[in-house]
């Protein structure tokens, strides 16, 4: 399996080692090490490993078919020679498999080949070879390829990250559920919340928006050069193909697209690509917020000893960590947009355009990693400024008006939103100002007697509740 070297990574085959200094791409450069958990699965090593699992999956699938009585059973020997194909595939092989390539100039009749090149010349091989690849148009191998490695790269690197994200969050939440902080609607001065529930609705959020990705299916065919198994039923018209074929698509833990051209129609490509761009949206919300919320300074950021925050400013403490994600937020999103507009789209039966494109999958998903990887990191640095949460909220009895307003509607008062835009509007509201005004409310003691109670940091309403609900 292939491992990043922090200080070069592998960028292709052959004898070339391209320093991370040289790396078009930030994600291969700078960011190297921290998308190393997508190599295995997005690089073209990974892409050969999995048009070779579909290869051989396939061989065996034949076998197992009692009505193809020209490849047979399998014996113990060549089931292990078949797996071993597979679950012993290392970087050499790909290597053998790109080599073959300079020969075929076709990436995946090279896949072909090599296989064929492993099954050796024993006495149950001839057969086999010639069944390697029946029926298959490229396109049968790539989608089923491109699946499992979206497959791969949702559940063993996207939704594990989002959950420590979120896990991140949830703690926040739940450890400053009753902490009032004054709230700004358009900017200005509003009804108070707490910070733990300003976090919570972002847990919320995710939560809904992680379990969409999960739920996105994921989708492979497997019928042939139009999607009719054309080859398939002149070689073997007694068999029933489309039930094979959806076996053996669903053996490889995805769901079988029936209806197809040459290619599977990426419509479930496009709906997994706007799953996350869903969750980057919110993630980008929470960046910006956090953002100004170290500006007004609710948090204040760890110092990490020897940091430069500014190059001319040495007092500085930049939120970098969220403006980093947010910044590569936008590029993840960039790429699936396109995704998710181009690859659903193609010329007739089929036409190349898609193939360029999904080898960018690594790129994409690579920059959201980041992004969350770096929005974690922020989090982990923020520590809450009680006091200068206090300050903020402590003196803005203005924010009462929506509560005393709300009183005088319950027990009829006449024109009470009217009577309390005329007391605060613009103006500068102090306590004393608030409670007199209540002193002369025609409203019941009891009720009047909660309201001269009622402070800007009392009034949050079920925020402490909702905070700890997340």
């Amino acid at each position: 399996m292939i491992r990043a070297l922090r200080a070069q990574v592998y960028t292709g085959f052959g004898d070339m080692k391209v320093s991370t200094l040289r790396a078009l791409s930030p994600a291969d450069g700078r960011y190297a090490d921290k998308v190393d958990g997508l190599r295995d699965i997005f690089s073209e090593y990974g892409l050969i490993r999995f048009r070779v699992l579909v290869e051989v999956r396939w061989l065996q699938c034949l076998a197992d078919e009692p009505k193809v009585t020209e490849v047979g059973p399998l014996s113990p020997v060549m089931k292990d020679v078949l797996n071993n194909i597979v679950d012993r595939f290392s970087l050499d092989d790909a290597e053998r498999v790109k080599k073959i390539e300079t020969t075929t100039n076709h990436d995946v009749k090279a896949v072909e080949y090599f296989v064929r090149e492993r099954l050796g010349d024993g006495p149950e091989t001839s057969e086999l070879k010639d069944f390697l690849h029946f029926g298959c148009t490229s396109e049968d191998i790539n989608n089923l390829a491109y699946a499992l490695m979206l497959r791969a790269a949702r559940t063993d690197v996207l939704l594990p990250q989002m959950r420590q994200l979120r896990t991140k969050l949830q703690a926040m939440a739940r450890q400053n559920a009753g902490l009032p902080m004054l709230s700004r609607t358009h900017g200005q001065t509003a009804t108070p919340t707490t910070l733990g529930k300003e976090m919570a609705n972002f847990v919320k959020r995710l939560q809904r928006a992680q379990q969409q990705l999960a739920d996105v299916v994921i989708r492979g065919k497997f019928n042939g050069a139009v999607g009719n198994f054309n080859a398939h039923v002149v070689a073997y018209p007694d068999v029933d193909w489309p039930a094979i074929s959806q076996r053996f698509i669903a053996a490889l833990g995805l769901d079988p697209s029936t209806h197809t051209t040459q290619i599977e129609p990426h419509d479930w490509t496009a709906e997994y690509s706007h799953a996350l761009i869903r969750i980057n949206t919110i993630l980008t919300d929470l960046c910006r917020d956090i953002w100004g919320y170290v500006s007004l300074g609710y948090f204040r950021q760890k110092v990490v000893k020897d940091e430069v925050g500014s190059s001319s400013m040495p007092h500085k403490v930049n939120p970098i960590d969220f403006e980093n994600a947010e910044g590569n937020l936008g590029m993840a999103t960039a790429l699936l947009e396109h995704f998710a507009q181009k690859l659903p789209v193609s010329r007739w039966q089929r036409d190349l355009s898609d193939s360029t494109v999904q080898r960018n999958f690594g790129v994409a998903i690579g920059y959201t990693i980041i992004a969350m990887q770096s929005a974690t990191r922020g989090l982990g640095k923020l520590q809450v400024d009680k006091e200068a949460i206090h300050r903020d909220i402590a003196d803005a009895w203005e924010v009462l008006a929506e509560a005393v307003q709300s009183v005088m509607r319950r027990h009829g008062v006449a024109e009470p939103y009217e009577k309390l835009k005329v007391l605060t509007r613009g103006k500068k509201v102090t306590q004393q100002l608030i409670q007199d005004f209540i002193e002369t409310l025609d409203i019941p003691h009891a009720e009047k007697k909660r309201l001269l109670a009622l402070t800007p940091e009392t009034y949050v309403g079920l925020a402490e509740e909702l905070a700890k609900d997340c």
